[in-house]
């Protein structure tokens, strides 16, 4: 079977691009390897999707992909292993099975990044974890401490100071860089310090659990935080290793494509949080895939 275009990922750019390219008659199928909505489902409240005013991430997340339902876009839950490229036809590859389509859109999106610390492997989703909203509940009256200062740190944080007893914030820069306005919420919360120009050092362990966090900062001055869990906020890296080979890429893992969301390989488009962008915001994001869907239905009309 030959399709149209073929989307790799089901986050707001996959989903927003699958339903543009349904409505127009393509032959379309978005896959995915986790739960729809990408780091939507992760995120708490959303405030600033247009026309949204105030939600829940996954409530968004759960709106976006019954749209797709709605309209009969095929989702194949699976991991895409690569992409190639044979004359006019792509090929998207999964552990089971090799799809051609006429292009493809990659909307992949991020990870959340690690800091590559002792006993962080280790202790991954025993005590540190990367999403508040799954997570948080399991430390409720207890004491956790969170990575980072952007907007999810700081977010998230506020979130995770209505459950546990106590937030402490280690951040490696003298000061928070979420908005003003989540930065206000946050140090509202009495039972919340943060730690500033602070980076984790190590991980400690309570036999297989995890115990706390050894810091320090940046006059050398080591500190020993005890903590029933930990949550990373410490950036994302971009989900690209199946066209790592097609030289689409920058140094960083980000696809590089133009405002037409086009690659330098004809018929290959990319959209949302895994390309070069200055914003990686939900309404970005969908601009994203819509753009993406439009200019890959005018590359099928030529197509041969």
């Amino acid at each position: 079977m030959l399709y149209d275009v073929l989307i790799v990922g089901a986050g707001p750019a996959g989903i927003t691009a699958a339903i543009y390219a349904k409505r127009a008659n393509l032959k379309v199928a978005m896959f995915e390897n986790n739960t729809p909505g990408g780091q939507l489902v992760n995120t708490d409240e959303i405030e600033n999707y247009t026309g949204a005013k105030k939600l829940h991430g996954y409530e968004l997340a759960t709106m976006m992909i019954d749209h797709a339902y709605q309209l009969d876009v095929e989702v194949i839950y699976e991991d895409v292993t690569e992409v190639k490229v044979e004359g006019n036809l792509k090929k998207v590859i999964t552990p089971s099975q090799t799809y051609e389509s006429k292009s493809v859109i990659i909307a992949s999106g991020s990870v959340p990044r690690r800091l590559g610390v002792e006993n962080e492997d280790e202790l991954a989703m025993k005590g540190i974890s990367w999403c508040a909203i799954c997570d948080g509940p399991l430390y409720k009256d207890k004491k956790v401490v969170v990575v980072g200062g952007g907007n999810s740190a700081v977010e998230e944080s506020s979130y995770l100071a209505t459950l546990a007893t106590h937030v402490t914030i280690v951040q490696n820069l003298p000061h928070l860089t979420a908005d003003q306005k989540a930065q206000d919420i946050l140090l509202r919360h009495e039972n919340v310090d943060v730690k500033y120009s602070s980076t984790v050092k190590k991980f400690l362990k309570d036999g297989e659990e995890l115990a706390g966090v050894l810091i320090e900062s940046k006059d050398g001055k080591e500190e020993t935080i005890y903590a029933d869990g930990v949550f990373e906020y410490v950036g994302l890296i971009p989900v690209s290793d199946m066209v790592k080979d097609l030289g689409i890429t920058n140094d960083f893992g980000y696809i590089v494509a133009n405002e037409k969301m086009e690659t330098s390989i004809p018929g290959i488009y990319a959209a949302g949080d895994v390309i070069v962008k200055q914003i990686r915001q939900v309404v970005t994001a969908t601009a994203d895939g819509a753009i993406a869907a439009q200019n890959a239905l005018k590359y099928i009309e030529s197509w041969e």
